[in-house]
C-alpha cells in the first residue's frame, strides 16, 4: 500500500535526520515508526513460521550491531568495585 503524506518542512528535516542516524533511509525509518505504533497481530493466530517471518519483517533495513563480548556483559564489569 503506498500512502502520500504532505509534511511541513520543518518535521520532514527532523525525520529525515533520524533516519540516517540510524542508517536507514526516509521511508524505510517512517515504515518502522508505524510499526512500532500499530498493535501487532494476534500471536496466538500465527504460525511460528508466520511469527519468524513477521519478526524479520519488524527489523529488515536496521543496521546490524554485533552483540556484546563475554567481558562486556560479565559481573565483573557492570559492578565493578560493588560486588
Amino acid at each position: 500500500m503506498t500512502v502520500t503524506i504532505q509534511l511541513p518542512p520543518d518535521i520532514e528535516a527532523d525525520l529525515i535526520a533520524q533516519a540516517r542516524a540510524r542508517g536507514l533511509d526516509l521511508p524505510q525509518y517512517v515504515e518502522h515508526v508505524l510499526r512500532e505504533q500499530v498493535p501487532p497481530r494476534a500471536a496466538s493466530l500465527l504460525s511460528p513460521a508466520e511469527r519468524a517471518e513477521a519478526w524479520r519483517q519488524s527489523t529488515r533495513g536496521l543496521p546490524h550491531t554485533p552483540p556484546l563480548s563475554d567481558d562486556a556483559i560479565s559481573r565483573e564489569s557492570i559492578y565493578g568495585d560493588r560486588g
